[in-house]
């Protein structure tokens, strides 16, 4: 066995545990800037998390837009058209002229709500 040890056996042993425990240390640093990279605040899970709220901004946008047309819409009326706001008075402030008569159906439900009246 002497003999052994003296043809580099011996010197054999302590790197194959150097190499062992650098590829545990290279296996555990991999494994640790996996896990940043899916749960990190510049991960994965962040990133789409930031998508869908890109997603919902841009869907609140249109609708705002959309909104904000309509609105521009009615001033262009009101501005333009004095019936538009003899019918707006009449909606809602319910509003009559004088000498018309008002008539309160209580069944039926208000002008408001009633399909097609817009």
């Amino acid at each position: 066995m002497k003999k052994d040890a003296d043809n580099g056996l011996s010197g054999w042993l302590p790197r194959l545990r150097a190499g062992r425990a650098m590829q545990y240390l290279l296996v555990l640093a991999g494994s640790v800037l996996i896990v940043d990279a899916v749960v990190g605040d510049k991960g994965v899970l962040q990133m789409l998390k930031k998508r869908q709220d890109s997603q919902r901004l841009v869907q609140e946008l249109a609708a705002a837009r959309q909104r904000n047309a309509q609105l521009l819409h009615q001033i262009d009326r009101i501005k333009h058209d004095p019936d538009a706001v003899e019918e707006m008075a009449r909606r809602k402030l319910r509003l009559i002229k004088p000498g018309e008569k008002l008539f309160i159906i209580r069944d039926a439900p208000p002008a408001d709500e009633r399909p097609g009246d817009k």
